[in-house]
């Protein structure tokens, strides 16, 4: 198997949009909450472990004044979510800046991405942090932010007991038999993750945990907007509402 950095998952960045989707139930679902979380008058949008730019595609297509800033650490990731935003017309609107998040998190000065985001974003990349450095980007984010801004993340959680992860387990594995997914083959065009900055496997946090770190880190309203079985949407707002 070839190395990928934790978040990239296969070995060729061409079949990650097919091969997400056949891993995780719900993707394109999890996503849209995400961008209707976010007010559609939006001007300027951060996003946290952009990928193949999925997300900064589905933000574009629904704001159509906004800006978003795009970080990731994989400059392959970043080339390709470039592509995919300058064919559908948005590369105005889009910038990528190869960074590790979890340094941005550390030392913001090193950084030009700025500050005054009406919203911040994530799918999929929080989940390879310690929870130490979780609790530190949350509060950067925060800093980051409007006075009213949000901030919405897409994650995998970890169970809050055995008897769950077994329901979760039960209930991916039957929807993966109901898609008629070949599970073998999809595994086949995975990488092998190793630490990369900040990012290792799956360091999974409870949901009451994110939400603890939420308002630790001066998220005054938070909030789950969508769950399924393991996988959530959770987030806030810096204001009390």
């Amino acid at each position: 198997m070839q190395n990928v950095f934790p978040g990239e998952v296969f070995a060729n960045t061409a079949h990650f949009d097919t091969g997400i989707r056949q891993l995780l139930p719900r993707y394109d679902e999890m996503l849209e909450v995400i961008t209707r979380c976010i007010p559609s008058t939006s001007r300027r949008i951060l996003e946290l472990g952009c990928g193949t730019g999925e997300l900064s595609l589905k933000i574009l297509n629904r704001c159509p004044d906004t800006e978003v800033i795009a970080l990731d650490y994989s400059s392959r990731m970043l080339q390709f979510a470039e592509d995919k935003i300058a064919a559908a017309g948005y590369q105005q609107r889009w910038t990528g800046i190869e960074a590790d998040f979890g340094e941005w998190a550390n030392n913001p000065e090193k950084f030009d991405v700025g500050s005054e985001f009406d919203a911040c974003v994530s799918s999929l990349a929080i989940h390879h942090l310690q929870d130490e450095m979780k609790l530190k980007l949350f509060g950067q984010i925060a800093a980051s932010l409007i006075q009213n801004g949000c901030f919405w993340n897409a994650d995998p959680l970890l169970p809050e007991s055995p008897i769950l992860l077994d329901v979760y387990k039960t209930a991916r594995e039957e929807w993966t038999v109901q898609e008629e997914i070949n599970l073998t083959e999809i595994r086949a065009k995975r990488g092998t993750s190793s630490t990369q900055g900040y990012s290792s496997q799956d360091q999974l946090a409870t949901l009451d945990a994110h939400l603890q770190m939420l308002t630790t880190a001066g998220f005054k309203t938070v909030a789950v907007p969508w769950k399924y079985y393991g996988l959530t949407v959770f987030g806030g707002w810096l204001q009390k509402f």
